[in-house]
Formats: C-alpha cells, sequence, structure tokens
C-alpha cells in the first residue's frame, strides 16, 4: 500500500463517521468535523456517535474539532460529508480557508432543491476548476461499513488520476473501491434510488409481497436510467454499485432512512410526523422535489417517481398512487428501455 495521508471529514453524522473510521484503519491520519461544538465534547468525551452512530467506539487517534479552519488546513484532502441541501453553505465557509490544492471528495446523495443541481456541480459553481471532484458512492450503509462489514463502492472523477489516488488512499480489505468516470451517473444513481426506497417502503406498509417490490425497483431502475441518459450519464452506470446495486440495499436494508419514511407513510402517518420524529437526513423526500421540477422542465414521463412526489408534497394517499400507477396503459418492456432517443443529447441543460 501507498504512503498515509490526511484525510479531512467534514460531516458528524453516520456516513461521515463510518468514512473518518475507514481511514483510521488504512492508516491515515484524520480528523472530523461537526458544526457543533456541543456535540464536539459528547464525541471526545464519550468516543462513540451516540447520535448518528450508536455502538461503534471511535478510536483516541481520531481527531474531532468544531473549527472549521482548522479540519481544512489538517487534510490532504476533504471528505464532504454533508447531505446535498445543506452543501452550498458549507461551501461558501470552505471558500474563505486555505482549500487550494486539495481533493474534493463529494459523497451527498441528493440533489439541491430549486437549482436541481448534482452536488458535484454544487461544488464546481461555487469553486470553479480549481479542484479535483471525486465522487464515492454505491451501496454503503455507515452501520456496516463501520462495523467492517465488507462493502464495495465506486469512485467517480472526470480526472481519473484523482479517483485512483482516492481508490489506494482509502481502500482496505473490508473496503473495496473500483474508479470510473461518469460523474452524472454515480451521482444520479446514487440521489435517485432514495426516490425508488420511498415508493418500496410503501409497498411494505401496504403489506404487500415479492412480487410487487420487485416489479416497482425494476421500473424504478428505469425510471432512474431515462432521467440520468436523458442529462449526460451513460446507462450502463446505472447497472453498476452506485446504480442497480445501491438500489438493491436502500429498498431492502433495515437501515434505510428512505425505506423507512415510505414504510411509515405506507401505514397512515403523514410525511410532517415521520420527519419530525427522525435524526437523519431522507434524502430521498427533497430529491423528490428536484425531480418533479427536471420532469417538468423536460416534459419527461416518470410515473413512479411523479407519484412518490404527489405523496408527499400533494398528500396523495398510498393507495390512490397504487390504483394510478395499475391503471396505466401497458406497453411493450424493451420499447421502453430504448434509449436511443436521448443518444443525441450528452449535454445537461440548464
Amino acid at each position: 500500500m501507498s504512503k498515509n495521508i490526511k484525510v479531512t471529514v467534514l460531516g458528524d453524522g453516520g456516513w461521515g463517521t463510518a468514512l473518518a473510521l475507514v481511514n483510521v484503519r488504512r492508516g491515515n491520519d484524520v480528523m472530523m468535523w461537526s458544526n457543533f461544538p456541543d456535540y464536539v465534547r459528547v464525541l471526545e468525551t464519550e468516543r462513540e456517535n451516540v447520535k448518528f452512530l450508536p455502538g461503534v467506539k471511535l478510536p483516541d487517534v481520531l481527531r474531532i474539532t468544531s473549527d472549521l479552519r482548522e479540519a481544512v488546513e489538517f487534510g490532504d484532502v476533504i471528505v464532504l460529508s454533508i447531505p446535498a441541501q445543506y452543501l452550498r453553505n458549507i461551501l461558501f465557509k470552505l471558500k474563505e480557508l486555505p482549500h487550494k490544492n486539495k481533493i474534493l471528495i463529494s459523497t451527498a446523495k441528493g440533489i439541491e432543491k430549486k437549482t436541481c443541481l448534482r452536488p458535484s456541480e454544487i461544488i464546481r459553481a461555487v469553486f470553479g476548476k480549481d479542484h479535483p471532484i471525486v465522487v464515492l458512492s454505491g451501496p454503503s450503509h455507515a452501520e456496516e461499513v463501520a462495523r467492517k462489514i465488507p462493502t464495495l463502492v465506486v469512485a467517480a472523477s472526470e480526472d481519473p488520476a484523482s479517483a485512483k489516488y482516492v481508490q489506494e488512499h482509502f481502500r482496505d480489505p473490508q473496503f473495496r473501491i473500483y474508479v470510473q468516470k461518469d460523474i452524472i451517473g454515480v451521482e444520479f444513481g446514487g440521489a435517485l434510488k432514495n426516490v425508488i426506497a420511498i415508493a418500496a417502503g410503501v409497498c411494505d406498509g401496504l403489506n404487500f409481497g415479492d412480487n410487487t417490490k420487485s416489479g416497482l425497483i425494476t421500473r424504478g431502475l428505469y425510471e432512474i436510467v431515462r432521467l440520468g441518459v436523458k442529462y449526460g450519464a451513460n446507462p450502463n452506470t446505472f447497472f453498476g454499485l452506485s446504480g442497480i446495486g445501491d438500489l438493491i440495499t436502500t429498498c431492502f436494508s433495515k437501515h434505510g432512512r428512505n425505506l423507512f419514511v415510505g414504510r411509515e407513510l405506507g401505514k397512515g402517518r403523514t410525511i410532517k410526523e415521520i420527519l419530525g420524529g427522525m435524526a437523519m437526513v431522507a434524502e430521498g423526500v427533497d430529491t423528490a422535489l428536484s425531480v418533479h421540477q427536471l420532469c417538468s422542465r423536460e416534459a419527461l414521463q416518470l410515473p413512479i417517481m411523479t407519484e412518490v412526489y404527489k405523496m408527499l408534497f400533494e398528500d396523495k394517499a398510498p393507495s390512490e398512487v397504487v390504483s394510478t400507477l395499475l391503471s396505466r396503459p401497458p406497453y411493450e418492456e424493451w420499447k421502453a428501455f430504448d434509449f436511443t432517443d436521448f443518444a443525441d443529447k450528452p449535454d445537461r441543460k440548464k
């Protein structure tokens, strides 16, 4: 293995903590930043992220701070483990600090509201082209990664050297990293699977069976590919770790926050009640709104994700959603998977 590096993780959530632990295991020097000084004291005293990753010991060598300048100056690379809706505000603060020549690693799985920008696009909007950006994504629940359960992810970057740098310095025997160039596909896969996971949860909440859920996930994958390809993604990406791999995990795992939201909706609870009782962020809720905005721009029909939006933002009943989806006119399956209509539109429209 190559020499150790200094890694800064911005964000004290479960995933940020898990990535900090991976890097400690790898032998890197790691500092984790939290935006909340009071919680830093809890982390330092308990040596456990009791709020977001309970039951996992934080090693003494893991440094923890609430001083953003200290954190940014420390790392050779900066991991942005910040939800998409809060990323821009943190980036504005980071921009005022000594950040040059540092690789930025984005782990957010969402799409910003109003702008409909992916995380890497938000970073570019704030920093321009000053930094290489690597997107780290895939089927990777923090609860499992932190406990050394074997996990496979992908590092995507338009700069192959930066992706390989992350691959080499972040991997360990339980955390295998592949590389590729399709940032668009990797980010859309990571974000859109959360919307489909809400729909899958509704199936569970309504006590439907495996047939229903498997059919929904399959058709949901089609919608993910259709939207991603529309905005320049390589369709093959969605059949990899950051696509179908992440989709399967999110739609079946006991750790899935978006799946939980859907299950509670299916049981009859309101979205306000559900989110009010959650400590962690379910990014699929805001992403459903962004997807609705993207579909409106492009006159694109994505029936499942549209119905998820209506459940979340128009209070449409889950039973009515099911009726709407099942009553749609049938058509040939393979014809629906013909993406040649989008092949001549590789560039994202603003």
